[in-house]
């Protein structure tokens, strides 16, 4: 497998993500190449500030890139030439098996749409990120490119999530649940209830509508929620949890004792689960190509993460199975 990796996206670019990169490839089982695309002097000199490197690192030069708050539409529109454009171009020709990128978000929504296209009939892209709980994964979708969606959006984003996570996360027959204020049948907004109908008729293995504190106790394997929704959902979730290891390790690591210590590396590897920098990316499904987004903040070993995830996804038969069910 081939992934192209924006180089020039996110906080920390290039360095970050190029130590991410040969973190990924210096595990002993990787036998995939890393597409870097970006400037390739940079690119070159943080390869070697970070020693000895295999062939399964290349570089494609990319003569602009696009910062984190640049308009996507403009961007993507005056900068053909950005790392980003690049790398959904290799996709589309079929050079790389997917692509990843920690940079703008949106703009790697619109080049995905633009320069990849969307799976036939999809009408609506989605952004899916994965929840970790204590009782494994979950899958949330829409996680923030739709903010305003149809009860028809709401059912593709069911199938496209539950052929994800079947496919790549491994769970057999998917039980999908409908994000709402309450649990009862005909709770909820217009589209609430609409796609409520269309959900149960659906013949997907769907449980019904469940309620914010239901996500974290994996009452079900994928949920549905319009963008605007699944995004304060996620960033509320996301701060809550950095609240809580933050302030667990450092009231920790202020004992002395061997206990003390003994039990802060225990909950400090319990915690770890909870860390988006061992999920890394997030997967934009509806595109004909796999494509996968991560936090701009993102450091070595989250970007080491998202370069598995996106081989994952590449490898795992996703897109098919989406062109067979959704077209």
């Amino acid at each position: 497998m081939r992934i192209a990796v924006d180089a020039m996206g996110g906080d920390f670019a290039p360095g970050e993500i190029v130590r991410g990169a040969l973190e990924a490839s210096a595990q002993a089982d990787f036998k995939d190449e890393i597409v870097l695309v970006g400037d390739e002097t940079a690119i070159r000199t943080e390869l070697t500030q970070g020693g000895p490197y295999s062939d399964l690192i290349s570089i494609v030069h990319a003569s602009e890139s696009i910062g984190m708050t640049e308009h996507p539409a403009q961007a993507m529109k005056r900068k053909r030439d950005s790392s980003l454009v690049i790398c959904a171009k290799l996709v589309k020709s079929g050079e790389v098996d997917g692509t990843f990128s920690a940079g703008n978000s949106g703009a790697a929504m619109a080049i995905a749409l633009y320069d990849i296209g969307r799976t036939a009939g999809v009408e609506r892209p989605a952004i899916a990120t994965i929840l970790p709980t204590l009782k494994g994964p979950v899958l949330l979708l829409d996680a923030g490119a739709n903010v305003d969606c149809s009860p028809q959006n709401l059912l593709q984003f069911a199938q496209l999530g539950s052929i994800y996570a079947d496919k790549v996360l491994g769970l057999s027959n998917p039980s999908v649940g409908l994000l709402n204020v309450g649990s009862e049948v005909g709770k909820g907004n217009e589209l609430s209830k609409a796609s409520y109908q269309l959900l149960a008729e659906s013949g997907l293995n769907f449980y019904g509508n469940v309620e914010g504190n239901d996500v974290f106790d994996r009452t079900t394997d994928v949920i549905v929620c319009d963008g605007f929704v699944g995004n304060v959902l996620l960033k509320s979730s996301e701060g809550v949890s950095e609240l809580i290891i933050n302030v667990l390790r450092s009231e920790l690591s202020s004992g002395s004792s061997d206990i003390d210590r003994q039990v802060s590396r225990q909950i400090g590897k319990a915690l770890s689960k909870f860390d988006y920098a061992e999920t890394g990316g997030a997967p934009l499904l509806g595109i004909d190509g796999v494509a996968f987004i991560g936090h701009g903040r993102s450091q070595a070993r989250a970007i080491a993460s998202a370069i598995r995830a996106t081989l994952s996804a590449a490898s795992s038969g996703y897109l098919a199975e989406v062109r067979n069910v959704i077209a």
